[in-house]
Parts: structure tokens; C-alpha cells; sequence
């Protein structure tokens, strides 16, 4: 299949956040589109993690801080990237609450250094910031919250998101607004699963550690609503942004919603109930907590303006989301194999299938 016009092929790439969940699949797609990859991130913070399960040998690895500023600034000057795509970030909403100073470092700053190193770079063609869905006030609105819906933050992490997309905004029309110069947009994607996920407080890891222990999950908000979707979904759309950038776009440098379909707006306990459906090993059981921070309980996101302009859509709905989830794990916890080139491959043919105007034959 041709991918992405073949844009990236032998493109230099460099992928802040590379050893995160996201940004090992990232990886994982640009070394089968023959970009040539650069990783910049701490350390993988799990045992164990997707990034170091995968063959990344092709992956040039840099491990170090986007707070680091000097020490960004050197790879970007010995790489010479020509895209960038902006991971690295301090994840987690509960983590957040107990760690607020290290989420608005790591968000903040991580982002203001990044493109201050993109202002700099000689080669830089385009830049892809990746925020969340997060960023939006949150009014628990039934309707889907757009690009143009206003930016706030109720938890640390979702404030420090909020502001690197408006810092994101600020350096577009101030410093990237010459049409020779780098193209900068931005991109919130809704809550991801998939394979390689270890985080703490997260559902999907929560429940491989439950079923493949053989203890009971507890799921704290069962009613919560989000937007799940396969980790592939948003990736081929930061990659489609990526292609229009790169082939000089410029009304493409902007911010961009990449969400699941209306349908795939679920309860927590139907996630659950659908994991639980191929994994029968997992028991799960609802239980509040006392004191517990504020998590929002209903969040949508609309993508028509991806759809619409970038002819983008999802290709698996919920349900194929969680079973390919499921499947990973359940081939990695009790086969000791990896599915992830699979589930590219399966992708890929299935994004081929639905006539996704990103790969042709």
C-alpha cells in the first residue's frame, strides 16, 4: 500500500515523547513509511513498555528533557529535522493533582522549547503540535466540542494543555507566519487504547493488570463518557496534517480534532464489558471514591473539520478498537508476541477497504 503519498519516505523525522505510548506506535508507523526517525524523551516510564518491546533499531534514540532546552536545541542542530511531531508531555490527569509544578513544567515549557528550537532550525518544513482533547472548557455538553470552542482547564494537566495549545497559537501567527518559513498546527485527539499501554490510573492498562493477575479491577466513574478510539486513528490524522504541511498547505496549519465517531462516545462499564467479552479473565467491580479529584463525566469531540477537509475518518469503531486492544495484550500476557506490526497491517488494509484517501493500492 502507498501511505501518505510517500511523503516521508526518507524524510527526517524527529519524534518528541518517542518512548510514551503514542509515540512508540508514532515511531513504529514512520520506520515502516522509510522515514528516517529521530526519538527525543526521557526514559520509558513503565516495566514493562511498548518501546522497548519493539525492534527500533532504525529509530535514532536521544534520551533527555524538553525542558532541557540547550540540550533540544542540540538535536534538533545535529538531526536536522523537516518535520516535527511534539509528543512529550506529562499524560495523566490524576498524576497531575499530585504533581501540578511537574505538568505545567513538562507541558508548558516542553512546548515553548520546542518551537523556539523550530524558529531556529534551518531545514524545518512543518510541526506538529499534540495537545488533547482535554483543552476545552468542559460545560458536559451532549454536543461535541469543535476547534473553535474555548479553551480552558478545570485539572492541572488539562490547563497545562489548554495553555501550550494557546502558546501553540501565539508562536503561529507571531513567529511561523511567513509562507516560506515552517508550518505549525496543532492536534487534540480523543481518549486512545491500544497495545503497549502500562500507564497508572488508566482503564485499559488497569484492566490487563486485573485480568493477568487475576485480581479484580475497580472502576471508579462506570457511567463516565469519552470518546475511545484505536491509537491508530489520530496517528494516520497527525500524519495526514503532516503530509499538507509538508507539501506547503498552509491553510492546514491550524488546530484539528481527531475523534471517534458519535457512536464510540461510550460509558466506561461498555469498555469494560467489551474487554471483559475477550478477555473473560477479567472481573471487574464499580467502586466511588472518598475524596477523590475531579474527573469530568461526559466529553465528546467533533471532527467534522477533519473529515471535511482532510477527508479523514476513523477507521475502527469502538468495539473492533477494544477487541484488537484486547487481543494485543492477551498475545503478549500469554504468548509472549508481539501484535503491533499486525495490527498496522490489519489497519492499513482496512483504511484501504473504507476508501481512506491517505493509502491507495
Amino acid at each position: 500500500m502507498n501511505c501518505f503519498e510517500n511523503i516521508y519516505r526518507q524524510r527526517r523525522v524527529l519524534v518528541t515523547g518517542h518512548t510514551g505510548f503514542k509515540g512508540s506506535w508514532l515511531c513504529r508507523f514512520l520506520e515502516r513509511l522509510s522515514a528516517v526517525v529521530t526519538g527525543y524523551s526521557l526514559p520509558p516510564l513503565t516495566t514493562p513498555n511498548h518501546f522497548d518491546q519493539l525492534d527500533t533499531s532504525s529509530v535514532q534514540s536521544v534520551i533527555g528533557d524538553v525542558r532541557n532546552s540547550d540540550m533540544l536545541r542540540e538535536v534538533f542542530t545535529n538531526t536536522q529535522p523537516e518535520i516535527v511531531f511534539h509528543l512529550a508531555a506529562q499524560p495523566l490527569v490524576r498524576l497531575s493533582y499530585r504533581e501540578p509544578v511537574d505538568t505545567f513544567t513538562s507541558n508548558f515549557l516542553g512546548t515553548l522549547n520546542v518551537l523556539e528550537a523550530s524558529r531556529a532550525a534551518s531545514d524545518l518544513r512543518a510541526v506538529v503540535i499534540i495537545t488533547s482533547d482535554k483543552v476545552y472548557e468542559n460545560l458536559e455538553s451532549d454536543v461535541g466540542y469543535d476547534e473553535s470552542s474555548r479553551l480552558a482547564g478545570f485539572d492541572p494537566y488539562s490547563c497545562s494543555k489548554a495553555c501550550a495549545d494557546l502558546l501553540t497559537s501565539c508562536y503561529r501567527q507571531s513567529f511561523f507566519s511567513d509562507p516560506a518559513g515552517p508550518l505549525v498546527a496543532t492536534a487534540r485527539a480523543g481518549n486512545i487504547i491500544g497495545g503497549g499501554d502500562w500507564s497508572a490510573d488508566r482503564l485499559i492498562p488497569d484492566a490487563v493488570r486485573a485480568a493477568s493477575s487475576g485480581t479484580p479491577l475497580i472502576i471508579r466513574n462506570p457511567s463516565s463518557v469519552r470518546p475511545w478510539q484505536h491509537v491508530l486513528d489520530p496517528l494516520t490524522g497527525y500524519l495526514q496534517i503532516g503530509q499538507q504541511l509538508l507539501q506547503r498547505n498552509a491553510t492546514s496549519a491550524r488546530a484539528w480534532n481527531f475523534g471517534p465517531a458519535e457512536a464510540s462516545h461510550v460509558p466506561v462499564s461498555e469498555i469494560i464489558n467489551e474487554f471483559a467479552h475477550h478477555w473473560p479473565d477479567l472481573r471487574f467491580e464499580a467502586q466511588g471514591e472518598i475524596n477523590a479529584p475531579h474527573e469530568t463525566s461526559l466529553l465528546k469531540i467533533n471532527s467534522s473539520l477533519a473529515e471535511r477537509e482532510l477527508a479523514w475518518h476513523p477507521i475502527w469503531d469502538w468495539k473492533q478498537a477494544v477487541e484488537t486492544t484486547a487481543k494485543w495484550y492477551r498475545a503478549f500476557h500469554q504468548e509472549d508476541s508481539l501484535e503491533t506490526d499486525a495490527d498496522i497491517d490489519a489497519y492499513i488494509q482496512a483504511a484501504g477497504t473504507s476508501k481512506s484517501t491517505w493509502v491507495t493500492a
